[in-house]
């Protein structure tokens, strides 16, 4: 499971943020089901051989899925295609970036593993861990959709009609601990990750769905097929790749053992057990002689020698420890912006707080309500369509975010285009609301202004979120509720906690988002398909299983079962044109609207930052598809600046005031 943090989360396809799976999820593809590439041992645990044994018999009984030929086939196959390796693009970090110095920073909670797969492994700390350092083999350039860069491959070639890419590891390629990067860390990647003794279904179902073989030629060349032809097949086949040598016990039992153990990476930070404080602070360090640090597009990023996460759970003591020193950067949210690091801040005024506001063009995270429908009285639609009535999020946007925020008119918004003009958020009517809540019973009003129906049910709901900034937010949708004769009652959980409690499908409501990454067109199994609200959600006619069980551990946090809606998730996941893809989506958008699983939150084209002015950046800022400052690692420290404006700042002076806006990105 994960969240949409202080951020969202840098994009890598095989893995980036969202809210209750391991990694965010790019859209199965394919009618197999995972237990079809689990492991025959998953079912007989006493029986497991040990995990190399395990392996050469998956891969003997799974032998039209990985497919083994010689180098010889790998030239016959790849004859008369084009190789590309990204060269021809611009690079998009600073040349003249430096390497060295710490960069002290936060996270919200000390991580309860150091997997990054798994329970437990959605604590804060895991971004850093993964999606801000593990590398694909290639990845999307963040300057130029749906073109592409070398990351751990030397090269690709795409056979369209064959529904494959061909792959050369780059020979370079190092996990952190020193060991060659080959294709047998391929074939272990498909192995664990569709193995049930993972206990991860999303990446059992999508390594299953999603891909149709994987074929090794040598230790350095490989391809990877899927089962249908979709728009973004390149991006589709660059996994990031797992270390086989350090999974040599993985096995029943393989969460317990591997909690605490740092698995290599081919990225640019690793972790040292003597930096992992408990419960204080965890500490990165970057990889000696990283193999890639010259690598065009890795050049010039990460440049830190250390980022130490100090743990500061409460999100204003940690606006007090960066306005007073002892963290260097550290994400403002809009009221913090015009509060607590408004512009006549000392800090601000004296040039020791430098303030940014950095425009993008990215799919927002979702944020809104999102309904258990799962739980009485949200299982009634009419209930459901009250409350979006008497939710005032255009209030929250005008009110809470001062102008700066819109409302999402989908649950798909910033892909190029609009997904569905017919759906539009439903607008803030009390009085409608009210009708509403009277066709499901709530007839009478109680001296308290909430209604209640003839059993004396009062209609009252409670709204769970961990993110603690937002409390007056959710003030303003508990004062416009009642108007509409709604209780809101508002449970500010920390992040562990919360994780749970949504993961386990307790909540009524839960205000949250899943952070996306800038994909060629939205996703829909993972929040909105039955097979991840219920464990048989329906019957063999159709109909709604009674004896139904809520399914844990999924994204579909509103419990939704439609089989319409999954029949057209399932053509979505098998589109093979943006033509159809967009067919599909406007008719599953609808189908969401009508339901009222969740309602429309709120969008931002922008982040903000602060940081301190010997934190370098390039003249930019970011890219077009930044998410957030950490993303890409484009950051370095001046550490001749820093010396020099220590002093001044240790001697009273002050330096100039910067208040900054990088707009070169900011939609027209």
């Amino acid at each position: 499971m994960s969240t949409l943090r202080h951020s969202p989360f840098v994009f890598s396809f095989a893995c980036a943020a969202l809210l209750l799976s391991s990694c965010s999820k790019p859209a199965p593809a394919g009618d197999s089901s995972p237990s079809a590439a689990a492991s025959p041992a998953a079912s007989a645990p006493d029986a497991f051989p040990g995990m190399e044994a395990d392996l050469q018999r998956t891969l003997k009984e799974q032998s039209s899925f990985y497919v083994f030929k010689t180098p010889a086939d790998f030239e016959r196959d790849t004859k008369g295609l084009k190789w590309e390796d990204g060269s021809e693009l611009p690079e998009f970090a600073d040349p003249n970036a430096k390497r060295g110095g710490t960069l002290n920073t936060y996270i919200a909670d000390f991580p309860g593993t150091l997997r990054v797969i798994g329970p437990d492994a959605s604590s804060s700390f895991r971004v850093y861990l993964l999606d801000y350092v593990a590398l694909s083999f290639l990845n999307e350039h963040p300057n130029f959709p749906g073109k592409y860069y070398a990351e751990a491959a030397q090269a690709w070639a795409v056979d369209t009609a064959k529904r494959t890419v061909y792959y050369r590891i780059d020979p370079a390629a190092r996990w952190s601990d020193g060991v060659p990067l080959t294709t047998d860390d391929v074939v272990f990647s498909f192995y664990f990750n569709r193995s049930r003794l993972l206990d991860e279904p999303w990446y059992n179902d999508y390594y299953t769905k999603t891909f149709k073989s994987v074929t090794i030629y040598d230790a350095h060349t490989f391809a990877i097929t899927l089962p249908n032809l979709r728009p973004d097949l390149v991006l589709r086949s660059g996994i990031s790749p797992i270390p086989k040598h350090f999974y040599k016990d993985f096995g029943p039992g393989w969460v317990e053992k591997y909690n605490w153990r740092v698995a290599p990476t081919l990225g640019a930070y690793t972790l040292r057990d003597e930096d992992i404080k408990r419960v204080t602070s965890v500490t990165l360090s970057h990889v000696e002689n990283w193999w890639a640090e010259n690598k065009r597009f890795m050049r010039g990023r990460y440049n830190p020698d250390r980022i130490h996460l100090a743990v500061i759970r409460d999100p204003d003591k940690a606006v007090e420890a960066f306005l007073h020193g002892d963290i260097d950067i550290a994400p403002i949210s809009t009221q913090n912006w015009f509060t607590k690091i408004s512009n006549d801040n000392p800090s601000v005024t004296s040039g020791f707080t430098v303030k940014a506001m950095v425009y993008n063009q990215v799919p927002p995270p979702n944020f809104g309500l999102w309904l258990n429908e799962a739980v009485a009285p949200l299982d009634n639609r009419d209930v459901r369509v009250g409350v979006a009535y008497a939710t005032n999020m255009d209030l929250v946007c005008k009110q809470y975010f001062r102008g700066y925020a819109v409302m999402q008119k989908t649950t798909s918004d910033g892909y190029g285009w609009d997904v569905n003009p017919e759906v539009r958020p439903r607008p803030y009517d009390p009085i409608k609301a009210r009708e509403f809540f009277a066709k499901a019973g709530y007839t009478k009003q109680g001296p308290d202004g909430v209604l209640v129906d003839a059993g004396g049910h009062r209609l009252s709901l409670t709204i769970t979120s961990i993110y603690k900034p937002y409390q007056d937010l959710l003030v303003i949708l508990k004062q416009e509720a009642l108007k509409a004769g709604l209780e809101f009652n508002l449970e500010i959980l920390d992040q562990t906690t919360g994780y749970q409690k949504e993961a386990e499908k307790r909540h009524q409501i839960t205000l949250t988002a899943f952070g996306r990454g800038v994909e060629m067109y939205p996703r829909y199994w993972e929040n909105f398909a039955g097979e991840n609200a219920y464990d048989v959600p329906y019957l063999p006619d159709g109909s709604p299983n009674p004896a139904r069980k809520v399914k844990p551990n999924t994204n579909n946090l509103s419990s939704v079962a439609i089989p319409e809606l999954d029949r057209l998730i399932k053509l979505y996941d098998h589109a093979e044109t943006m033509d159809q893809v967009k067919d599909l989506a406007a008719k599953i958008e609808k189908i969401i609207y009508d339901n009222v699983p969740w309602i429309n939150g709120w969008k931002v084209p922008f982040f903000r930052v602060g940081y301190r002015p010997w934190i370098r950046w390039p003249k930019d800022f970011a890219t077009l598809h930044n998410t957030d400052y950490e993303e890409n690692w484009l950051m370095w420290i001046d550490e001749d600046a820093k010396k020099a404006d220590m002093a001044i700042h240790d001697s009273g002076g002050k330096l100039p005031v910067q208040v900054l806006t990088f707009d070169k990105y900011k939609e027209p």
